[in-house]
């Protein structure tokens, strides 16, 4: 066996021509340095690692590059194999292949790395600091060779961004099985992983990078403004059919997810201001429209602010500073502010994804490379202080709440225990409560509104407009509380202008909306009316993920630690023939705090599609749903009952009898006498 027969024994491979350099953008953001503790031995390997993706004759060139790129950067990028053309979602029918997911999948890859969509496009970093579509360029090359070639009848296996290979399947089997970042138990921690991962034999997807299924900050946004809007309700004692005019949200970060707080307080119609150290950042949201103003004066501000909400009319502030700094201002300037939350990326915060108070963007960037471990010191000492403006405005009537980016527990980490409800570990959880545990899980997830989401692979603007409102004929407003502010988002969500890259869409939608939305729109496509569509989710919601730290949070019957669902989930989307399932470690909380799993569903007008879909949409949340019931949340008790009164002799779900806290009491205190 030598290197020319393994080269013949591949059809589809790297070819062996050696591209040419790239020529990098100034004004492109690049991750920075990541930390890197391989000893001499794993190096090497990681240098052979890379080398394996491409022919023996361009070894030589490459690896000093590879050794290059490791030791600077901290990982192998194979940035040679970059596309020098922009990359960007083109229509589908722009993409070469032998069948429609094939092409629709290229899609989706390109647009989550648009330059105008993802966090560090040239280390193929979409979101959340670290969320990557692939581990390297090698991959990508890869990839798009082998969705030009597969089949109707093929699947193709894809580990951490690897290509393993495609497969003889069926025309209703998965064309994709994509897992990240997946270890075995006593390895699964964040030291082990980032090893594994400089190795490049592993990769962090995310929630949607790795699934391919971002479609920039538009995708969080909805449920921002659930969030936001539901807090009013529920801490501020706003009515049903108002808004948040005249009140104050201060929160932090302007990236991939947090980007979408500042349109999201717009169209809830209050008065935002969101710190970010990263000019660039608020660069974009400024250009893209999603922020109305920017300042670094603190005084300036809280001016504006106040002025606005003096008005009872919306605006957003992207303060150029810190949010340690902008806290304290509002301390020491006893400014009251109403809803208080952070969306810095706390699930890496010695990566990089929390600036420390008193370092400057590019100074953090700078330590970073220089001194990891006074920057891991800076940040501890900030999150402490950032915890003691937190608590001291909650102190004075503000409503803060964890925003699921692992910040509660970055703190506990920093050596703070005073922020566990115990004081001394997190097995009770936190002083202050998930947004999940107070808002989304019982205000939504319990009943199975998520973050249903869809894609016009035609990348024609009218495609978005007529599936828009073809979702709004599929909701009755007057159902529920929650159809009714959907309704209102759907309608108007083109005047909003939420599109960021290709033509998009999130609406919140329970099972069997997402279901009946999803039909609609295939028929639409058989009718030619429309063309292709892909559907998916966020793996942020009802049924996808399991942590503790966020989404399984308000699930307290103790087994919120277990992993079952997400596994679940991933397993009953691929048996029903969904398009893509894929199955994550991590997921916005950080490596091993949480297991994901989310789907694609290409919807091109066939009957088959129709049959996939009356199958699997409902599956895909009622797992969640029945998970929340037997956990004995009582608003999934309700829709459970209601689905198996509706689907008698169909489905069936299991439903927990109640047992009284006071017959619990009453038996373990007899038994203590």
């Amino acid at each position: 066996m030598n290197n020319l027969d393994i080269l013949n024994a591949m059809t589809i491979k790297l070819d062996d021509v050696l591209p040419e350099y790239p020529v990098f953008k100034e004004n492109v953001r690049r991750a920075p340095k990541r930390e890197l503790t391989l000893n001499e031995r794993e190096i090497k390997l990681a240098l052979k690692n890379a080398l394996r993706y491409v022919p023996e004759n361009l070894h030589e060139k490459l690896a000093p590059e590879f050794l290059e790129e490791l030791m600077t950067r901290g990982r192998i990028y194979g940035y040679r194999f970059m596309p020098k053309e922009k990359i960007y979602g083109k229509p589908i029918e722009e993409y070469k292949g032998n069948c429609v997911e094939g092409k629709a999948f290229q899609v989706m890859i390109d647009n989550n790395l648009d330059h105008e969509v993802a966090l560090y496009p040239y280390e193929l970093v979409t979101y959340g600091e670290t969320g990557q579509v692939c581990q390297n360029w090698m991959q990508y090359c890869l990839l798009k060779k082998y969705l030009e070639q597969i089949t109707d009848e093929q699947t193709l296996a894809v580990m951490s961004g690897h290509p393993l290979g495609l497969f003889k399947s069926h025309k209703t089997s998965p064309r994709v099985l994509v897992s990240n970042g997946l270890m075995i138990g006593m390895f699964d921690n964040p030291h082990d992983w980032a090893k594994a991962t400089a190795m490049g034999v592993s990769s962090y997807g995310q929630m949607t990078a790795g699934g391919w299924m971002y479609i920039g900050p538009q995708g969080i946004v909805h449920g921002t403004f659930n969030t936001l809007i539901n807090a009013g309700r529920k801490e501020l004692g706003i009515p049903a059919d108002q808004d948040l005019a005249g009140h104050l949200f201060i929160t932090s970060g302007l990236g991939g997810m947090s980007g979408a707080q500042p349109k999201a307080v717009e169209i809830a119609n209050g008065v935002g201001i969101i710190a970010e150290v990263d000019y660039s950042r608020i660069e974009t949201r400024l250009n893209q429209g999603w922020v109305a103003m920017v300042t670094d004066s603190l005084e300036e501000a809280f001016k504006k602010a106040q002025e606005y909400l003096d008005k009872k009319q919306t605006i957003s502030i992207a303060y150029h500073g810190n949010i340690v700094d902008l806290l304290e201002y509002a301390v020491d300037k006893n400014i009251h502010v109403d809803l208080l939350s952070d969306q810095t990326s706390c699930h890496v915060p010695y990566d990089g994804g929390y600036c420390p108070k008193g370092l400057t963007f590019e100074q953090r960037t700078e330590l970073l490379k220089a001194d990891r471990e006074k920057f891991a010191e800076l940040v501890n000492k900030s999150l402490e202080e950032h915890f003691k403006a937190v608590k001291t405005l909650v102190d004075r009537g503000t409503y803060f709440f964890d925003y699921g980016n692992a910040f509660m527990k970055a703190v506990f980490d920093a050596g703070v225990k005073e922020i566990a409800k115990n004081g001394t570990d997190t097995s009770e959880g936190f002083i202050f409560p998930s947004y999940v545990e107070d808002i989304m899980g019982p205000m939504l997830f319990d009943y199975g509104y998520g973050p249903f989401r869809w894609v016009c692979l035609s990348g024609n603007p009218e495609d978005l407009r007529k599936t828009d409102h073809a979702a709004m004929s599929c909701i009755n407003p007057d159902r529920r509380g929650q159809d009714r502010d959907n309704y209102i988002w759907i309608r108007d969500a083109e005047k909003n202008k939420l599109v960021v890259g290709t033509q998009a869409r999130i609406l919140y939608q329970d099972a069997l909306g997402r279901r009946d939305i999803a039909l609609k729109f295939n028929e639409m496509v058989r009718n030619g009316e429309i063309g292709p569509v892909m559907i998916g989710r966020d793996h942020h919601d009802t049924g996808g993920t399991d942590s503790p730290f966020r989404e399984t949070s308000n699930i307290y019957d103790g087994s919120n630690v277990t992993a079952d669902m997400a596994v679940h989930c991933f397993a009953g989307n691929a048996a029903r023939g969904m398009s893509l399932v894929a199955l994550h470690n991590g997921g916005g909380v950080g490596i091993s705090k949480s297991i994901n799993g989310g789907f694609g569903m290409v919807l091109d007008g066939s009957r088959r599609v129709d049959e996939i879909l009356f199958k699997s949409i409902p599956w895909d949340t009622m797992v969640g749903v029945s998970r929340r019931s037997w956990a004995r949340n009582e608003h999934s008790i309700e829709t459970t009952m209601e689905y198996n009164k509706q689907f008698a002799g169909e489905d069936h779900i299991t439903i927990p009898y109640v047992a009284s806290d006071e017959l619990i009491d009453r038996t373990f205190t007899e038994y203590k006498k």
